[in-house]
């Protein structure tokens, strides 16, 4: 098994990336916060500061399974800025490798053309970013290689859809059940 990486700057929706953290740790997965500023303290929309694992500039993602953006603003915008990351997705996407996004953040996959033809949601007024993407508005959407989510509301649906992507749906019956959702 290889890592999953969850990707923050200043403005991150902290339900939406806590959420994801902490329930594909819950699963077992090993993930890694990596910070795309260079203050490894990133702080959330919502005035909550956490300290990143890594910095982009000291990762080389040979063993990633799955990167994960969390929406809020403008924590998105500063993801859709940063060029590393940028060729990151590029690759992955390339390589049919899982891709996540949530909120707003989808509007960086959006950006790249990743999401024409594909199904996809987002939070409310960011569709005119998801360049040829059927928009359906639910609350989480998985076409192929991609799972996206509409915001805060949708973080624990979100988060068990990846771990489900990545090791199936009995790991969420028992996630589901020793959380008591």
């Amino acid at each position: 098994m290889g890592t999953v990486y969850v990707f923050f700057a200043d403005g991150f929706e902290e339900i939406e990336a806590f959420t994801s953290v902490d329930v594909m740790r819950r699963a077992g997965l090993n993930v890694e916060m990596i910070t795309v500023t260079p203050d490894e303290i990133v702080t959330g929309a919502h005035s909550v500061p956490v300290l990143c694992d890594k910095n982009i500039v000291n990762c080389d993602f040979f063993d990633a399974d799955l990167i994960l953006l969390p929406g809020g603003m403008p924590g998105a915008a500063t993801l859709e800025k940063c060029d590393d990351l940028r060729r990151l997705i590029l690759r992955f996407a390339e390589e049919q490798k899982p891709i996540a996004a949530i909120c707003a953040a989808p509007m960086v996959l959006g950006k790249l053309g990743l999401l024409k033809g594909k199904k996809a949601t987002c939070y409310p007024g960011f569709e005119q970013y998801l360049e040829g993407a059927d928009c359906t508005g639910a609350m989480v959407e998985r076409d192929g290689n991609i799972i996206t989510g509409k915001g805060p509301g949708a973080a624990m649906e979100f988060a068990l859809a990846v771990v489900e992507l990545l090791q199936g749906k009995d790991k969420v019956a028992e996630l589901k059940e020793a959380m008591i959702v």
